[in-house]
């Protein structure tokens, strides 16, 4: 009997250890720190950052929040096509133009829990448009806005127009 409970105490004591170093190996996987907001998107200068919303951003935030009436609807779908040069073909929101591919649309509603798909395309109904990248995340210190940026098929910046959905 004695035996039996030694190789039960033996067989505990290895896994109980080998469930520490297994979990000790999942603690170290993980990332130490994270990056705050600011290190993250400092401004225009590196690839794949936004730039500091201007003063007319910020002002133009505000003013379409203050006109936006509350809803009770439990979820929104906004669609907006925006054409290359910065201008709105169709769709609701307002669209600012930073700079070559860089683009700003903001809602009436705050946004910065919702779902942001865009694709490049054409306002019109005529031809396939030109092969490129567009990327969209939340819009920095903006609830109301979603940024997007669009980029040739070699990487470049450019100003293409695109289709964006919004779901929040």
């Amino acid at each position: 009997m004695a035996t039996i409970l030694r190789r039960k105490a033996a067989a505990v004591t290895f896994g109980v250890l080998a469930l520490t170093l297994a979990g000790g190996g999942i603690a170290i996987a993980q990332p130490a720190t994270k990056a705050p907001v600011e290190v993250a998107q400092p401004g225009a200068a590196a690839r794949g950052t936004q730039p500091v919303p201007s003063a007319e951003s910020a002002r133009l935030s505000r003013a379409t929040m203050k006109k936006a009436t509350a809803t009770t609807l439990v979820a929104t779908t906004a669609i907006t096509v925006v054409n290359g040069n910065g201008t709105k073909a169709r769709g609701v929101g307002t669209v600012i133009k930073y700079g070559v591919g860089q683009y700003e649309v903001q809602f009436g509603y705050n946004v910065s829990a919702g779902v942001f798909v865009a694709t490049i395309g054409r306002p019109d109904s005529c031809c396939i448009p030109a092969g490129g990248e567009v990327v969209v995340a939340p819009r920095l210190l903006t609830p109301n806005g979603v940024f997007i940026q669009t980029r040739n098929s070699a990487g470049v910046p450019a100003d293409l127009g695109f289709h964006l959905v919004v779901h929040t």
